[in-house]
């Protein structure tokens, strides 16, 4: 195993310690937390992987799946940091990029629709945090600390420092503050023109009076 993944694996750890507040010491994450315990097994498996030991990869990703519930596709790029708590069914597809410091609670799937070829799984970026059962599903990108709630079902991009929740996952926080007051504060200038223009209409028909005997307009069509 690589320094590079040793080192991971270091912070892999310290990820545990700075997350859970149940964890008391380094020893504890180590011996008993089994998210740790599937990130050290994807270090050595992912090692074999791209050293073309393709069939030992993945039998050793079968067993990590085994003992700890999650699997983890040894085709996947992790990043260091990463902390999946709890961890159980946990799923990691072969085409997903996780960044570095991402935290992963139990249930989460970065997985496929089934529509693509290629790269057919999400690209996650650094800082983000997914919920408990959400599904990200599709090869796109979820922008750097973003946030997608429990039990969401996200489709499309997802923009950096935003908060995405339900089913299909719909943005509702961006940088803090949430989205109905961006539209406040930004509105959308087609909706403003339409609401000016059914406002100068209804003033229009005010000023038109309506014909005494039917209530239609009086049109004199005849030649001067």
């Amino acid at each position: 195993m690589t320094s590079r993944a040793l080192y991971a694996i270091k912070k892999d750890l310290e990820a545990v310690i700075r997350h859970d507040p149940a964890a008391r010491s380094k020893l504890e994450a180590a011996l008993c937390y089994s998210g740790f315990h599937a990130l050290v097994m994807y270090r050595f498996f992912r090692f074999l992987y791209v050293h073309r030991y393709f069939l030992l990869a993945r039998i050793l990703s079968a067993l990590t799946r085994f003992f700890t519930g999650i699997e983890i596709h040894p085709g996947a790029v992790i990043g260091s940091g990463v902390f999946i708590d709890h961890g159980a069914g946990v799923v990691i597809g072969e085409t997903a990029v996780v960044g570095d410091n991402v935290v992963l609670y139990q249930g989460v799937t970065l997985g496929g629709t089934g529509k693509d070829k290629g790269k057919r799984h999400p690209t996650v970026e650094d800082g983000v945090t997914i919920c408990s059962g959400a599904k990200v599903l599709g090869p796109f990108t979820v922008g750097k600390g973003a946030v997608i709630g429990a039990g969401s079902i996200v489709l499309t991009e997802v923009p950096p420092k935003s908060t995405v929740v339900g089913i299909p996952g719909q943005v509702v926080r961006m940088s803090g503050r949430r989205m109905t007051d961006l539209a406040s504060a930004s509105p959308d200038p087609n909706a403003r023109k339409i609401a000016e223009l059914e406002a100068r209409l209804q003033q229009l028909e005010q000023l038109i009076p309506p014909n005494k005997t039917n209530n239609k307009i009086d049109v004199d069509l005849t030649e001067s």
